[in-house]
């Protein structure tokens, strides 16, 4: 009869924060992977992962930075997974982005280096943004990760290679090469629509 008290306790206690932090999660589990089903998803496990961790949480934190950590975590591991399914993606991106270069190895001229210059507070701009997140889908899920780790969470270098179990040395090729598909993809889309 404890254990069932104790388990109804439990299960009330994450009702409040699925009615609490609830839109906050999807939100934030959205915004990382750009996809509305993936974010629902993640944000499942995530209360999932509380019902059944529960005695874990030991309220040094708030519930909503426990449940946003668990989100991380699950975020992460969705692009690991990711990664795993689509290497072949990866040797594609490859070759598109040899493509920038020439036979010397020098950067192809296409005119659109001054119109980067001359953009300010891009980020600012929500039809940027959208043309930026329609960018990011487009990257191969190991690459997108690698991204989304540097710069939006901002982590280091060696964490991230753990992560996605690459050599620094892969890491840096791979930031390279996602941030020139996404320059491409921006000329295309942004100053090539504008």
């Amino acid at each position: 009869m404890k254990n069932q008290s104790k388990q109804a306790s439990r299960q009330a206690t994450v009702s409040e924060w699925v009615a609490a932090h609830g839109d906050y999660l999807f939100s934030w589990a959205y915004h990382k992977t750009g996809n509305r089903e993936v974010a629902e998803d993640l944000v499942q496990e995530v209360f999932l992962a509380a019902v059944k961790n529960f005695e874990g949480f030991q309220e040094k934190s708030s519930p909503k930075t426990w449940l946003l950590k668990i989100l991380n975590h699950k975020i992460i591991d969705h692009y690991r997974k990711a990664a795993k399914k689509t290497i072949h993606l990866d040797d594609q991106a490859l070759q598109f982005t040899d493509s920038f270069f020439n036979a010397n190895g020098n950067w192809k001229a296409n005119g659109l280096e001054e119109a980067w210059s001359n953009e300010t507070h891009l980020l600012d701009d929500p039809a940027f943004n959208d043309v930026m997140n329609v960018c990011m889908e487009d990257l191969p899920p190991r690459w997108r990760l690698a991204v989304i780790s540097k710069y939006i969470f901002d982590k280091e270098t060696l964490e991230i290679c753990q992560e996605l179990e690459i050599s620094k040395t892969n890491y840096w090729q791979v930031l390279h090469r996602a941030k020139l598909l996404l320059k491409k993809c921006l000329e295309v889309n942004w100053f090539g629509a504008n």
